[in-house]
């Protein structure tokens, strides 16, 4: 795997490949501040001319343009290692979005009206719903430039903002951090490429009390196999803390099962996304699919249009086991392969 971001360590010590550091640095066309930073973190498959081009005033869409070659997966890995060359870093994680939803199903108000004692409380069938999700890297390129480590955040909203009736609430707000190892991979199984695997664990909760807690712990692993234009994602976990007694979801699992498959297809700017869950482990009973499509909106470079379906079980912690048929549209700031 290619990654433009740093230059080959070993070379620059031993001047096997590339003229000297200094040499480098003193070159008129050259930014030699940028050469300094790429060298501190050099791996061994950056070329001479790829350095020439980050660091010589090449116009910015020039200079960061991937190989051709290059799967998505790929890029995707090539642009999180040219980011973690800067101090301080922050990266998009899971897909960040803001949607206009509409539920035919109707969001369960059970557990609101006996929290508060409310008897009349009810859901509207329309809500505002985002999500931001953010990562930082903790440790680059361990065993042999093999192994990154990242811990992460993901809040993901429901906002009733139609709702004034009773004051417009969040009726839920869905807390995730993470933290997992990744290591990078270069298998191929029928045609796909393992690009990389992942380990990790994650807390997830909804930060409410009485009725409405809702929270879960587990350890996950993540395989990624890409083909061109596609990718996909088999996502084992294993729950800590459901059989515990004192669990407020101790059935969870019968909802959002044991696992999760994703199928991603980009081209030209476009991202296919299925997601499906606890489809086969439940009979086709007490699963989910989940549909995104995110799009160029008329060149605009910095936001994609977004329209998402959700069908099934598990679409936020409250209501893990009441079943929605959701549509949302919106936009997308960025998806999983940006």
């Amino acid at each position: 795997m290619s990654y433009r971001s740093t230059i080959v360590s070993f070379a620059l010590c031993t001047g096997l490949v590339f003229p000297p550091l200094t040499a480098l640095a003193e070159s008129p066309s050259l930014d030699a501040e940028c050469v300094m930073r790429m060298a501190e973190s050099a791996d061994g498959a950056t070329t001479m001319e790829e350095v020439r081009q980050q660091c010589a005033g090449v116009a910015p869409e020039t200079a960061s343009q991937e190989p051709a070659d290059l799967q998505i997966v790929e890029k995707r890995l090539a642009a999180d290692r040219e980011s973690v060359t800067r101090p301080f870093t922050i990266m998009a994680h899971k897909p960040n979005y803001f949607l206009f939803a509409y539920n035919e199903e109707g969001w369960n108000p059970d557990p609101y009206r006996e929290q508060f004692d409310e008897p009349d409380y009810d859901n509207d069938d329309k809500e505002m719903q985002f999500q931001i999700s953010l990562k930082v890297p903790f440790a680059i390129g361990l065993f042999n430039d093999r192994m990154d480590i990242y811990g992460a955040y993901t809040n993901r909203s429901f906002w009733q903002v139609f709702n004034d009736d009773w004051s417009r609430p969040f009726r839920e707000t869905n807390h995730e951090p993470e933290l997992w190892a990744q290591f990078r991979n270069d298998w191929s199984i029928g045609g796909f490429t393992n690009s990389v695997n992942a380990f990790g664990i994650v807390h997830q909760s909804n930060g409410r009390g009485g009725v409405l807690s809702r929270s879960w712990n587990r350890v996950y692993a993540n395989f990624i196999f890409e083909r061109g234009n596609w990718a996909f994602g088999l996502k084992p976990w294993y729950c800590l803390d459901c059989d515990d007694d004192d669990s407020d979801n101790p059935d969870i699992t019968d909802y959002l099962g044991h696992g999760e498959l994703r199928v991603i297809y980009g081209r030209n700017g476009h991202e296919f996304s299925l997601m499906s869950r606890n489809q086969l482990e439940s009979g086709f009973d007490e699963g989910a699919i989940e549909l995104s499509w995110s799009f160029p909106l008329f060149g605009y470079p910095y936001l994609k249009g977004f329209v998402q379906y959700f069908n099934g079980y598990g679409e936020s912690m409250i209501d893990y086991d009441s079943k929605s048929n959701r549509i949302g549209l919106g936009i997308s700031l960025t998806g999983f392969l940006d």
